[in-house]
């Protein structure tokens, strides 16, 4: 049965109200309490739920953002890891959670705009099923390779020894149909290239097997890979944008090496469940915009690869589904499969 709505339980309890001089109540039955005013959220601690385990991009940027909220807002929002079959684990407990406001989801390429089209059998939909806030972040990957056992330094040569030795070389990723995955998958229908994919369980185990040399190389987000590369455990051979990054201006991007107008980013925004009442997605807009604006957390966020970039919830909206249009032709001429 339907729950009553808010005017209906006010309702209720004026009827109880004025029924009060008519009747006699025990004083041991007390009545229901009204609810507090919406305009009172939050009044507790606000869960972002990051679908992979700690360490990736996802969960650097959550963080990052979940951080600036606490400080607007005055309560915890508190980051938690439900990661699992590609990100569709944690992505599904929030699109079936209570729509009050108190659950929000940090979804990225992988998630909203990739699984569509790798999970067929999805209990929810990436657009129906939630109420976009804001476009948080656009990654750039960095290909990345273990330079004690892949020789190169350039994208160029990269490609020269995955034709030479055609999928002797394994590529790490966060899982089937992570950005990492779909990101190679569009390197290597860009180039001819062809590399071992080796599945994880998320970004952090991923490049901890990386830096040991388990696998040879991944195309991943700047916040994970950008770290290594400084402490010359990782090379960076090249960037997916189509310009340089301002946090590392020193790393060429794949396409001025040779393979022209190749792009293949990840991107991050923050959602809540579908119902979610206006203008708590209206205050959470504002609040995120202002933080993702402040020079503060964009430098933080350039310094990790990273480019702020907040807007409507409407333009998040059409961008999820212009993006799940887009790598679903990926993901059927790559052919790529959750097996």
């Amino acid at each position: 049965m339907k729950a009553p709505g808010r005017a209906a339980v006010t309702a209720s309890l004026s009827r109880r109200a004025a029924l009060g001089g008519l009747l006699t109540v025990p004083a041991a039955i007390a009545l229901p309490r009204p609810t507090r005013a919406q305009g009172a959220w939050p009044d507790r601690p606000v869960r972002i739920i990051v679908p992979f385990t700690p360490g990736g991009s996802t969960d650097i940027i959550a963080r990052a953002l979940a951080a600036e909220l606490q400080a607007a807002f005055g309560q915890p929002f508190v980051v938690e890891n439900r990661g699992g079959a590609g990100g569709t684990i944690g992505t599904e407990v929030a699109a079936h959670a209570t729509p009050d406001g108190y659950t929000l989801l940090l979804g990225h390429i992988g998630t909203l705009a990739v699984n569509p089209s790798l999970y067929p059998n999805l209990t929810f939909d990436t657009v129906e099923s939630f109420a976009p806030v804001t476009l948080a972040a656009v990654v750039p990957n960095v290909m990345v390779v273990n330079p004690k056992k892949v020789p190169v330094s350039s994208i160029g040569e990269l490609i020269a020894l995955a034709k030479q030795k055609p999928r002797a070389l394994s590529y790490g990723s966060g899982g089937n149909g992570s950005a990492a995955h779909i990101a190679m998958a569009a390197f290597n229908l860009a180039t001819g290239a062809e590399m071992e994919h080796v599945p994880y369980r998320g970004t952090g185990p991923m490049m901890n097997d990386l830096i040991s040399g388990t696998i040879d190389l991944t195309f991943t987000g700047g916040p994970p890979a950008l770290p290594p590369v400084r402490a010359g455990l990782l090379r960076a051979l090249g960037v997916s944008s189509l310009h340089r990054l301002a946090g590392a201006p020193e790393i060429p991007t794949v396409a001025e090496q040779g393979v022209p107008g190749f792009e293949a980013n990840q991107w991050y925004g923050l959602l809540a469940p579908a119902g979610t009442p206006r203008p708590v997605i209206e205050r959470l807009n504002e609040a995120s915009a202002r933080a993702l604006s402040s020079e503060t957390l964009r430098k933080r966020l350039e310094t990790e690869g990273a480019e702020a970039s907040p807007g409507t919830p409407e333009a998040f909206r059409d961008f999820i589904i212009a993006e799940r249009k887009r790598w679903a032709e990926v993901v059927r001429r790559a052919g790529l499969r959750l097996d």
